[in-house]
């Protein structure tokens, strides 16, 4: 029998290990069911919304079958935008959970379509989602600390560790045995999130880049656990101060962080430029209609030798305090996605620092479910748009009737899922800290066996 299998049985003798080590694979099975099971979910909802909008259209093109001008037509038509999930991100819901991915525009002022998205309740989405990342960030550490908080104060309680640090090769005896609890908890998350990525068809590099992302968190709370165990405490005063370093390193720091990073980059929330937005939209009506057309000619000339207004409602006149209200809340809209780009990176040089947020922004980063994925879909809607924007223009200004034909020719929307990106910096800092705290680590535990 070898010395690994021997280990190995020696570890399954042991009960509570075995049921810690078949509840930490049962945990992760479960989180990656639940996470292919919302991202079906999702993409059942995105697909059928879309036939749903088309019978909306539809009935529009019932009611106003020839406009003169396209502007009952501009007015009444939705389009939908969606954000498909990623292959990847069954592993980390992220802003999905709260963050609309499925959003109806119209040709009129965007900024109060853009955060005028579906309510929730924050008291329930405060908890997040119990995915893969959930499991391997929070609860995996735990696992860590309950197989190795004991491995070599629970021999010295029995009276055996000076017997067996005297053998022949102690050290390598004692290594093959960290590292083997080490291997088997990596290999309850490991094995359920290869089966969802072969499920999801996820891509190589992905699949890849998480498993490598795993074998370095769980490192890293080996390392730790390690330093703690070779201090020589008692087995009950390792497993509490391996508890105590968990809750700082993942939930007091960042949290703490969190307030701070709040309160050092101040930003609106989305509904205050929803708001100003539609403020600026409800004053026109109470401004001269001729001020409001020479603002938007301003930003956009090529519509300045248009006939001028009648003294009558004209929907160009509408469509144009809609644009101006929006270009009136730009250096706003501006300053908010500065401020969550600094927010962002930030809290990206915070993963840096502390393994648990750094390992969590890369599987968001991979699966596209953080806030730049969230932002980018937003730049997506607003190019989309304006492409409703200059379809609807040159009937609006030019008085071009709107004929039935003319419906086929509507911009659409490409939802295409959005690729991952690959965030090598905190995937290298998130290596070299484990690597690190791993190999001292390991080095204590071999100094104790030449002790």
């Amino acid at each position: 029998m070898s010395a690994l299998s021997f280990e190995l049985r020696l570890l399954m003798r042991s009960r509570p290990m075995a049921a810690a080590l078949l509840l930490l694979l049962l945990l992760s099975s479960l989180a990656v069911w639940s996470g292919l099971h919302e991202v079906a979910r999702q993409r059942q909802t995105i697909a059928r919304v879309g036939p749903l909008n088309e019978q909306d259209v539809a009935a529009v093109a019932r009611t106003h079958a020839d406009s003169p001008n396209g502007g009952d037509v501009a007015y009444y038509t939705f389009y939908t935008t969606a954000d498909p999930p990623s292959d990847a991100a069954f592993l980390a819901i992220g802003m999905r959970d709260v963050a609309p991915y499925v959003l109806r525009v119209r040709a009129l002022g965007l900024q109060a379509q853009l955060y005028d998205g579906e309510t929730f309740n924050p008291e329930l989405a405060l908890a997040g989602r119990f995915d893969f990342a959930f499991v391997l960030i929070y609860l995996a550490p735990l696992f860590v600390i309950a197989l190795l908080h004991d491995v070599l104060s629970g021999e010295r309680q029995a009276g055996r560790l000076r017997m067996l640090l005297a053998l022949p090769h102690g050290a390598r005896a004692w290594r093959r045995r960290v590292l083997l609890r080490c291997v088997l908890v990596f290999a309850c998350l490991a094995l359920p999130a290869c089966a969802g990525m072969v499920a999801a068809s996820t891509g190589v590099a992905v699949a890849g880049i998480v498993l490598a992302t795993t074998a370095a968190y769980i490192a890293f709370w080996t390392g730790i656990s390690l330093l703690v165990a070779t201090r020589g405490w008692r087995s009950v005063a390792n497993a509490t101060t391996l508890m105590g370093a968990w809750a700082v390193l993942t939930l007091v720091l960042p949290a703490l962080a969190n307030v701070m990073l709040t309160r050092a980059v101040p930003v609106h929330q989305g509904v205050d430029l929803m708001m100003a937005q539609r403020q600026a939209v409800h004053g026109a009506w109470e401004i001269p209609r001729e001020e409001t057309m020479r603002r938007f000619f301003a930003g956009h000339p090529e519509w300045r030798d248009t006939a001028p207004l009648p003294s009558r409602f004209h929907w160009k006149w509408y469509f144009a305090f809609h644009q101006v209200g929006d270009e009136s809340v730009a250096a706003q809209a501006r300053d908010y996605r500065a401020g969550l780009d600094a927010r962002q990176a930030w809290s990206d040089r915070l993963g840096w620092l502390l393994p648990g947020v750094g390992a969590q922004a890369i599987l968001h980063r991979l699966a596209a479910t953080d806030l730049p994925a969230q932002l980018a879909y937003q730049d997506r809607i607003a190019a989309f748009h304006r492409r409703i924007r200059e379809f609807y223009y040159p009937y609006l200004f030019r008085d071009r009737p709107f004929r039935q034909a003319d419906y086929a020719r509507r911009p659409v929307y490409d939802a295409r899922p959005a690729a991952a990106a690959y965030p090598a910096g905190g995937i290298a800092a998130l290596c070299a800290l484990s690597v690190l705290v791993f190999a001292w680590g390991i080095a204590r535990l071999g100094r104790l066996r030449a002790a």
